[in-house]
């Protein structure tokens, strides 16, 4: 017989009771605080009936992460209108919703301060709506204790709540089926899938009119498509995010290992794994498609190597410096092996890394701009390691116009990406015209233009000038 824990209180009356069983599981909760505290957690756990251990764990407010309870203001500040969760697969994202409805028919806090009565349940396709929102194994039937459970009525296509709340269900390839029905709240699930996003969800909004203060949340992989770029910037929208990882504990040991490995840092695992929405600038002189069919797992032999470096220009205080490592082979193909950039960095810290890159790679050269350091690059990379062979560069034209032959190479397929470089390649996506976006220089960016000219396109980019530093 297992002994009860000494960090309990008296014993906690667990019965089919509804009434009682609200009360018995916030003690659990507390008791389990408290067990763990003084190091009896499993002993609580084996001393508990099987009636109270289901309860316990249906417990979402003990198991969610905060990313998965609801937010307290929008982006704007004050009450939130949209609550948009956004992650990657397998992140939880169905259980977010499903917990969110749960909380809302009920009533339990922080979720609703009373039961909410008329909800709306919106997937991409019917058979989405039974087998993941309804069916699933995150679902809303699965994730509530037996007393609370709603009823499913197939043919009427809505939940039933023992209390009386009402959840319908829609498919988004019928936006008309939404016009007429009225709501307190709305899930809508997959959002950046739908095909018709615009026109269901547009209904869907007409018919959030019930109640003091309807909400509707969101769950979704992220993608860029008008409907989900309008919502993110919407200031009464609050965003969660979480990436696959994050659910580590509740995916297949195996899982993260097999799908990371092999998506890990491309454009599909960054969206479907990160849950990052990815998006390109239209003016963009770097497509990410380039980048995508370009990517291979391993160089072939190589005749030359150099690493580039465009240095800081905050001088002793450092700041963001690009670092990249590229070969080519027999053929004249450019390889893309390493970005090895810093986002903050002191003069000896950069340079250190950008030596360490030379040795590690058995490189021939080290490319380095001086349009900004002057000198003081060549001294600095000297002081490290003064037998490295650096060619210093000077641009004589600008970011954009220097990256448009380079930019000519990927779109011939010249250029290979060995792995992914996720930051990088986000630079270069972004990359038009006018620049980034966000004004800051694309040092990474620059750092490639420059190995990539130095190995096969010489002179285009300004005259290198060779210096040993010994």
């Amino acid at each position: 017989m297992v002994q009860k824990p000494t960090c309990l209180p008296p014993p906690i009356p667990v019965t089919s009771d509804p009434a009682i069983s609200k009360v018995s599981v916030p003690n659990l909760r507390a008791d389990l605080m408290s067990c763990v505290e003084n190091e009896q957690g499993a002993q609580l756990l084996e001393s508990l009936s099987p009636r109270a251990l289901a309860l316990f764990l249906k417990d979402w407010m003990l198991f969610a992460r905060p990313d998965q309870l609801p937010p307290a203001e929008a982006q704007g500040g004050g009450s939130w209108f949209t609550w948009l969760v956004m992650g990657g697969r397998g992140a939880g994202k169905t259980r977010t919703g499903a917990e969110w409805v749960r909380g809302l028919a009920l009533g339990h806090s922080p979720f609703a301060e009373k039961p909410v009565g008329r909800i709306a349940l919106v997937a991409e396709t019917m058979q989405d709506l039974r087998e993941v929102m309804v069916d699933g194994i995150s679902g809303l039937l699965a994730i509530h204790p037996y007393e609370e459970r709603p009823i499913w009525h197939a043919s009427r296509k809505r939940l039933e709540w023992p209390n009386g709340a009402l959840a319908q269900g829609f498919s988004a390839e019928d936006p008309e089926s939404l016009r007429g029905p009225q709501f307190e709240a709305a899930w809508c699930d997959e959002l950046a899938k739908w095909q018709y996003a615009d026109q269901a969800f547009d209904m869907l909004q007409f018919g959030l009119r019930l109640g003091d203060n309807p909400k509707q949340v969101i769950t979704t992989t992220p993608r860029p498509t008008p409907l989900l770029k309008r919502l993110v910037a919407d200031p009464r929208t609050a965003l969660s995010h979480a990436p696959t990882r994050a659910n580590a504990a509740n995916l297949a040991p195996n899982f993260l290992a097999r799908i990371v490995s092999r998506y890990a840092g491309t454009q599909l695992g960054r969206q479907e794994l990160d849950g990052i929405m990815i998006e390109d600038n239209p003016d963009a002189l770097f497509r990410r498609e380039m980048f995508e069919a370009s990517r291979i797992d391993r160089a072939p032999h190589l005749v030359r190597i150099v690493v580039a470096v465009d240095p800081p220009a905050g001088g002793k205080r450092g700041g963001r410096c690009g670092i990249v490592v590229a070969g080519k082979d027999e053929n004249g193909a450019v390889f893309i092996l390493e970005d090895a950039s810093l986002e903050v960095a002191r003069p000896e810290v950069w340079a250190a890394k950008a030596i360490d890159a030379y040795q590690r790679h058995a490189a021939d050269a080290l490319v380095a701009e001086i349009n900004q350091g002057g000198e003081m690059v060549s001294s600095v990379l000297g002081a490290i390691d003064a037998s490295v062979p650096v060619t210093t560069v000077r641009a004589k034209r600008g970011k954009h116009t220097r990256a448009e032959p380079v930019a000519a190479l990927y779109a011939q397929g010249r250029v290979k990406h060995v792995g992914p470089f996720p930051a990088l390649e986000d630079e270069m996506a972004a990359f038009g015209a006018d620049g980034l976006a966000d004004g800051r220089s694309p040092d990474r960016l620059d750092a490639l233009v420059w190995a990539v000219t130095h190995l096969v396109l010489e002179g285009e980019a300004g005259a290198p000038r060779v210096r040993r530093l010994g």
